[in-house]
């Protein structure tokens, strides 16, 4: 408790003393229940006589604000919570014009549903916490990794070389360590590009429906933000904004529609690219986790102009936790980008970003990815069955992901009155209709995720889903 005494002339130290530790008291610094230091530990810090404090305790406890416990200490009285409302400071402070975002809600910040079909959580049971402890406890060594310095705001160097080499062999991408910048998530990737490539005013495309985060974060910035339509081929380049500074997509896995960008659309973006010389963001999130097919080469392997910047996380194929992930940066941008980390955070956690270059090059990143793609292939299945036994429901074909969308047929219900009624009913999912910005038209749907959920009730889940959307009520 942080008490501060002015002593006024003629006024007494005891005095002094009694105001601040009342004033504590009352305005709820020093709440009901909380324990007083002891007398000489309270007067020796504050630079005043014991009997000065043991005076005030005394006082106040004839008050009714301290009751003495023997052998044990004095307390603030359970009857003391907060004498009158703490007075609150004028607020003048207001942020710039343009600026009247609010946070979007986060999944750690309610309970859980029973039925838990919210997107973007991966199941922290398939982790191996064991080895991961062990790892990064290792790396919190006295001496390990310099702990008092600062590191190198590009990223640790061993963990920018595991992740150039788990990209040769997982996706097909060639890079060196030296193209890599570690970050605390794809979103803090797509700030730092954004920072160093986006003037106000300049235009930047991405798709719709699409990732929220990303256009929120150019808008942020002064951006121009062009909503531009998904069909079943992916991103549909004719409709790009022909002076479009920066495209954001997700090609291996679109985000929400969980559609697969053909080769033919991937080569015209990049052709596209090319001519406007404009820049490719590639959000390559959940590639890790197909059921199928092959992927396609990521657009980064097809670029031979230069135009791509390769984003991705380990949130999903780890943990949200982590917080890392990773910008492969064109020669051209490299020394912007790692300026732009040091000027936002200084540089990552050291020990963790050392650990994970372990966890990647002992091979315990691709064994738990095996792992967790065989659990999630199998929610997968049961969840795509399960979507198209209901009659007013067409699923989006996906082989990939966390999530699946799944579009709602003529005559159903409006999705917002059915995510409201499955919010009652303890199920969590998603309205398409949520992940739009408004630019271009965007179907009725409902995206529910299945990381998160419990694989015994996946069927019971679903349902509940069912008889709401046959519920006459929430039509």
């Amino acid at each position: 408790m942080d008490v501060v005494i002015e002593i006024e002339p003629g006024g007494g130290t005891t005095a002094a003393v009694y105001r601040a530790l009342r004033a504590a008291i009352v305005d709820g610094r020093a709440p009901a229940g909380h324990r007083l230091p002891a007398t000489r530990v309270l007067a020796a810090d504050l630079g005043v006589s014991r009997g000065s404090v043991a005076g005030a305790y005394e006082r106040l406890a004839a008050e009714g604000f301290l009751t003495a416990r023997v052998g044990a200490g004095t307390f603030v009285a359970e009857t003391c919570d907060g004498r009158r409302p703490a007075r609150r400071a004028a607020d003048p402070l207001r942020p710039r014009a343009g600026w009247d975002l609010t946070p979007l809600p986060a999944s750690g910040e309610t309970p859980a549903p029973r039925y838990d079909f919210r997107t973007g959580i991966p199941d922290p049971g398939l982790f191996p916490f064991d080895t991961w402890r062990r790892l990064v406890g290792a790396e919190m060594r006295l001496r390990a990794n310099g702990p008092g310095t600062y590191g190198a705001p590009a990223g640790h160097p061993a963990l920018r070389a595991a992740i150039a080499r788990y990209l040769g062999y997982a996706r097909s991408v060639r890079a060196t360590a030296d193209e890599v910048v570690v970050t605390n998530g794809t979103q803090h990737a797509l700030d730092l590009i954004a920072r160093v490539m986006l003037r106000p005013g300049d235009v930047a495309a991405v798709e719709e429906p699409g990732y929220p985060p990303a256009r929120r974060l150019f808008a942020s910035l002064g951006a121009r933000v062009a909503g531009v339509p998904v069909d079943e081929e992916g991103l549909v380049v004719s409709a790009l904004p022909p002076n479009a500074r920066l495209v954001h997509v997700t090609p291996s896995h679109q985000f929400p529609l969980g559609r697969v960008m053909s080769q033919a659309r991937r080569r015209e973006l990049l052709g596209w690219a090319r001519q406007r010389r404009a820049a490719i963001v590639e959000d390559d999130y959940d590639s890790e986790f197909r059921f199928c097919a092959r992927p396609l080469e990521p657009l980064r392997t097809l670029d031979g102009s230069g135009r791509v910047l390769y984003v991705g996380t380990f949130s999903k194929s780890m943990l949200p936790a982590v917080r890392t992930g990773f910008v492969l940066a064109p020669p051209g941008l490299r020394q912007a980008l790692v300026a732009a980390r040091q000027l936002s955070d200084g540089y990552g956690q050291t020990a963790v970003q050392a650990a994970l270059a372990r966890f990647i090059d002992g091979g315990d990143l691709a064994r738990h990815v095996r792992r967790a793609r065989r659990a999630y292939a199998d929610r997968h299945t049961r969840i795509v069955a399960g979507l198209t036994a209901v009659p007013r429901l067409a699923v989006v074909p996906s082989v990939a992901g966390l999530h699946v969308t799944a579009l709602l047929r003529p005559g159903a219900p409006d999705p917002a009155r059915v995510v409201a009624a499955a919010r009652r009913a303890g199920l969590g999912l998603d309205d398409l209709a949520d992940y739009a910005g408004g630019d271009a038209p965007v179907p009725q749907g409902l995206v529910l995720g299945f990381g998160a959920v419990d694989p015994e009730l996946i069927e019971e889940g679903l349902a509940v889903l069912s008889g709401i959307l046959r519920d006459r009520q929430v039509q």
